[in-house]
């Protein structure tokens, strides 16, 4: 049988090993959401409405994190009732939205899942993410990220925010616990 274009034969996905040991005991992760889970992009409508446009792959990277062992939390400046419901609809249960001092609101979550900064991955795109980067265990930038962000992550992700970047990093946390082969099994099977 040929197995090249079989996915559950091996995973092509691969990630240098100083990545995987920097990222081997995370089991939260924090994300921004303005230029990680959305292209940074500020759409109104007629009415003043907000719009957000959102990746299909980073929220199933989300998915994948919980069924790897890893908590998906989001920490942003920004809060509007598109945020809410994508958020709703991820299922992600630790979020602080409108808040412009991101550190004090990640170490709240971190506080209330009983975790510190070493468990903890981030990825945020622009200085109000730094404290927060600068402290996790693992950082990353998309790569579309402010220069001073992107020089500090260990990781900046090839594609850009809201267009796959969170979902490459949700593939290296998976594929860091070890689990990024069996669930990609299962998805083949």
């Amino acid at each position: 049988m040929d197995t090249r274009n079989d996915p559950a034969a091996a995973p092509t996905l691969r990630i240098a090993p100083e990545l995987l040991l920097a990222a081997r005991d995370v089991v939260v992760v924090f994300f921004d959401v303005d230029g990680v889970l959305t292209d940074g992009g500020l759409y109104l409508s007629d009415a003043g409405e907000q719009l957000k446009r959102f990746d299909i792959l980073d929220g199933y990277g989300f998915k994948l994190l919980r069924q790897a062992g890893i908590e998906p939390a989001v920490v942003t400046g920004r809060d509007s009732a598109p945020l809410r419901q994508r958020l709703q609809a991820l299922g992600v249960r630790h979020a602080r939205l409108g808040t412009e001092d991101k550190r004090p609101a990640a170490e709240e979550i971190l506080a209330a899942l009983g975790l510190s900064w070493p468990q903890a991955a981030a990825m945020g795109d622009d200085w109000p993410d730094l404290p927060v980067l600068r402290r996790a265990a693992f950082a990353c930038a998309p790569a579309n990220a402010h220069a001073e962000v992107r020089a500090m992550a260990h990781y900046v992700t090839q594609a850009t925010g809201g267009h796959g970047a969170a979902r490459e990093l949700c593939d290296l946390l998976a594929t860091a616990r070890g689990r990024y082969a069996a669930l990609l099994r299962n998805a083949a099977a």
